[in-house]
C-alpha cells in the first residue's frame, strides 16, 4: 500500500494556498453534462480548478469507441499544463460521489507518468460535513510543463478482450452496478448485460459507509476473494465507458496489488457491435 494515494480533509487543509499543490474538482453527472460545472460554482475547495470528464477526460466519439474514450496522451498533457502542473507537484483530485469520476482522473494522470497524485478521502461531501472552506473564485489558469512519460496506466482494446475474454488468461473485472451487469434496468447504453466471462465487483464495495476507502487489508482480502486464486497482474478493468472501471483499479494499488490494465471503451464500445456476445 502506498500512503500517499490518498489524501485527508486536514492535510489539505493544511495545504491550502501551498503553490506545489494542484486540486482539481472532477464533479459530474452522467445524465446532466452540466451539473459537475454547476456545482463547482456554486462552491468547491479553495484554490481548485474545475476539470470536465467529457471535455477534459475524454477524446472523440465516433458512435463506436464508447462513451468516454481515451484523449491522445499528448493532449491530455496539454490540458494539464493549462493548469500549471511541473514535475514534482502534488495532485489531489475529488468530486461529489465517492471519487466515481475523480478515479478517472488519477488513473489518467499515472497514465502519462505522474506519481504524486492522490484522491480527497471523503471527497467534498467530507469536506463540507467538517465545515472547511468553500470559495467561488476561479483561480487564473497557469503554464506547465510536464510532458508524457511511461506511468503505471496500461490499456487494452475491444480485438484483446474478444481474444481472451473467456480464456482464463485475464480476469476482467467489471465496476457496474450488479442490475447492470445482469442486464436489468440499464439506462445509460443501448443493451444490457455484460461482456462473457467477466466478474462483477461494483465500484461501491470499495467504499466504507461513510465515502471514505476501506483499509488496504479489507480490500486487499476482497479483491483476492474475487480473483480466486487468479493472477492479478492479468486482471482487466471495464466499466460502462472507461470511467468507474478506474475505482477498482485505485482500490486494487491502495490494496498493494498490481492496478491491472484498463479496457477504456468498455461496456458502451463492446455492446455498439451487435455481432459481439452479450451475457446476462
Amino acid at each position: 500500500m502506498k500512503a500517499d494515494l490518498l489524501v485527508t480533509t486536514e492535510k489539505l487543509a493544511r495545504h491550502l494556498g501551498d503553490a506545489q499543490w494542484v486540486i482539481f474538482d472532477s464533479r459530474h453527472d452522467l445524465v446532466d453534462a452540466n451539473k459537475g460545472r454547476n456545482a463547482y460554482e456554486a462552491g468547491h475547495i479553495p484554490g481548485a480548478y474545475f476539470i470536465s470528464l467529457d471535455r477534459d477526460l475524454s477524446g472523440p466519439k465516433t458512435g463506436k469507441t464508447g462513451r468516454h474514450p481515451l484523449p491522445a496522451p499528448e493532449g491530455f498533457v496539454a490540458t494539464m499544463n493549462r493548469f500549471g502542473i511541473n514535475p514534482g507537484m502534488q495532485i489531489v483530485i475529488y468530486d461529489d460521489t465517492q471519487g466515481s469520476y475523480a478515479g478517472r482522473l488519477f488513473w489518467m494522470l499515472r497514465w502519462i507518468g505522474q506519481d504524486k497524485v492522490a484522491l480527497l478521502d471523503g471527497g467534498i461531501p467530507k469536506w463540507i460535513k467538517e465545515g472547511r472552506a468553500i470559495s467561488k473564485d476561479v483561480p487564473a489558469e497557469r503554464v506547465g510543463s510536464i510532458v508524457a512519460r511511461p506511468g503505471l496506466g496500461a490499456t487494452v482494446d475491444v480485438h484483446f478482450v474478444d481474444r481472451f475474454k473467456e480464456s482464463g488468461e485475464i480476469t476482467l473485472i467489471d465496476a457496474r452496478a450488479p442490475n447492470r451487469f445482469a442486464g436489468e434496468g440499464e439506462t445509460l447504453d443501448p443493451v444490457g448485460g455484460h461482456i462473457p466471462g467477466a466478474v462483477n465487483r461494483f465500484w461501491q464495495k470499495n467504499l466504507n459507509a461513510d465515502g471514505t476507502f476501506k483499509s488496504p487489508e479489507m480490500l486487499r482480502t476482497e479483491f483476492r476473494e474475487l480473483l480466486g486464486g487468479a493472477d492479478a497482474s492479468k486482471v482487466v478493468h471495464s466499466c460502462g465507458s472507461g470511467v468507474t472501471a478506474c475505482h477498482n483499479a485505485f482500490a486494487m494499488e491502495l490494496a498493494g496489488l498490481p492496478t491491472g490494465r484498463l479496457y477504456p471503451g468498455s461496456w458502451s464500445e463492446w455492446c455498439a457491435d451487435p455481432a459481439r456476445a452479450v451475457a446476462r
